[in-house]
């Protein structure tokens, strides 16, 4: 048997990798993991500058003052509109790795970046109507999506005990574009520069992360052309469990990315520059942390790192509750940027509980060795959009919550209760279904059903 080559080779599009096992433990050390690592360390790019354009509204809000003739209301609608997109587009950009290669899927996804941020810099200026700006923040959200195709494509090119860690450092990688756009505005508020000098800086960088995807990425022929893959996926339970508890997690991490800036400016008068020395913070840290989550997923389980991380986010955003009804600003900042920190964890430990879950599912079937490894990856990527895209409509949540509490009494208070109630059922059904032991099962339970119940314990 000869081995797998890794030569990219000639065909339509670009480089193509035709035979990839990286479960094959001589290919991986001989050749797979330098080229794996190669292509992870340019997703990474592309991704991070999709995050900082996704979620740039975030930081732009900042800067429209009264001039703008934009409300709390109106501000928050807008974040939301963004977070919708960015949401919705997962789903098409989860595809469009099949169809057109990891690659070339990323140099389209990359440059199409330069759309919404040659638009905002055209608009951004007072006298423009809400629904130009809005128009224009639904631009954005395509760069929501880099997230959705990134993570498909990187699932492939890892070995399922490496999966944790590369799939936690490729979206750490993405999720840190949203503390560093908002570093950078931080500096350009300083400087009392504007917004436009903002997008000046990241259109230039688009251009330079499309063209290192086209130089140094490459396609996998056997993830191209399996569209049928999302088909199988969405038509599994667990899927839309995984789904639910990643609005928990990354739903959290983007809607509070997007919100914690405007909930300072509205609950506690922080000027935009005292709102965006901190707001940076909590996402920074949350990003920074979700190789940590998927690390300790790898070495204890998924299931059981994400059960009890849940737990201290109920904790965290109670005392969120506290500090907001006594309107404490430091314990409220300390409070808020530990929940921050602790989605990131929770990010990572259910993006390894994916693959886990599949490879789990194909060894139930009976499947072994390749066989099994290969319908593991098949639908977990595909999985993986879906799960993405449902995941961030948690941040969608956020931020209408947040505008309802604020219409209604004037605080987030009301907004973080429902959190926490939100954050309880996440306990209860990463308990009920991955970590509930087959003793609770019917007794009319098979064996056969038993022994997947078993092994999602470890995913």
């Amino acid at each position: 048997m000869t081995a797998p080559s890794t030569a990219p080779a000639a065909s339509r599009g670009g480089r193509w990798i035709q035979e990839w096992d990286p479960e094959n433990e001589t290919f991986w050390k001989e050749t797979g993991e330098k080229v794996a690592r190669r292509n992870l360390l340019f997703s990474v790019l592309s991704e991070h500058i999709g995050f900082s354009i996704w979620t740039m509204w975030s930081v732009m809000v900042l800067f429209m003052g009264p001039e703008y003739g934009l409300t709390p209301a109106d501000k928050f609608m807008l974040t939301s509109m963004v977070t919708l997109v960015g949401a919705v587009v997962r789903v098409p950009y989860t595809f469009a790795v099949a169809i057109f290669g990891g690659r070339n899927w990323t140099i389209v996804s990359a440059s199409l970046l330069l759309v919404p941020s040659v638009a905002a810099f055209a608009v951004m200026k007072p006298g423009t109507s809400f629904n130009t700006f809005l128009l224009v923040g639904l631009l954005a959200g395509i760069g929501g999506g880099n997230f959705a195709s990134s993570m498909t494509n990187i699932n492939a090119f890892f070995p399922l005990k490496k999966k944790g860690w590369a799939l936690g450092l490729n979206a750490g990688g993405g999720n840190i574009g949203v503390p560093v756009i908002q570093l950078v505005a931080l500096a350009i508020i300083g400087a009392s520069g504007g917004p436009r000098v903002l997008l000046g800086i990241y259109i230039p960088l688009i251009v330079v992360a499309a063209v290192l995807a086209a130089v140094y990425m490459d396609n996998i022929a056997s993830v191209k052309n399996d569209t049928g893959a999302a088909r199988d996926a969405a038509k599994d339970a667990h899927t839309w469990i995984m789904s639910f508890l990643y609005i928990g997690t990354f739903g959290s991490f983007i809607g509070y990315s997007f919100a914690f800036g405007q909930v300072l400016q509205n609950q506690f008068g922080r000027t935009p520059l005292q709102a965006a020395y901190v707001t940076f913070i909590g996402p920074l840290l949350g990003s920074l942390i979700r190789p940590v989550g998927g690390w300790l997923a790898d070495r204890y389980g998924g299931a059981r790192i994400t059960l009890w991380n849940f737990v201290a986010m109920a904790g965290a955003t109670g005392v969120i509750v506290v500090a907001s009804t006594q309107k404490s600003l430091p314990l409220f900042t300390i409070a808020f940027i530990a929940l921050f920190v602790l989605t990131g964890l929770g990010n990572g430990s259910t993006y390894k509980m994916i693959p886990g879950i599949f490879q789990a599912k194909a060894v139930a079937k009976g499947l072994e060795g390749e066989e099994a490894a290969s319908y593991g990856r098949r639908l977990s990527g595909a999985s993986m959009g879906l799960i993405g895209a449902v995941g961030a409509l948690g941040g969608v949540g956020i931020n209408l919550a947040f505008r309802q509490s604020f219409l209604s009494y004037g605080s987030g208070t009301g907004a973080f209760v429902a959190f926490l109630a939100f954050y309880a059922v996440c306990f209860l059904v990463t308990w009920a279904v991955y970590l509930r032991g087959p003793a609770t099962q019917t007794s009319t339970a098979t064996a056969a059903e038993a022994k997947p119940q078993l092994s999602y314990v470890e995913v």
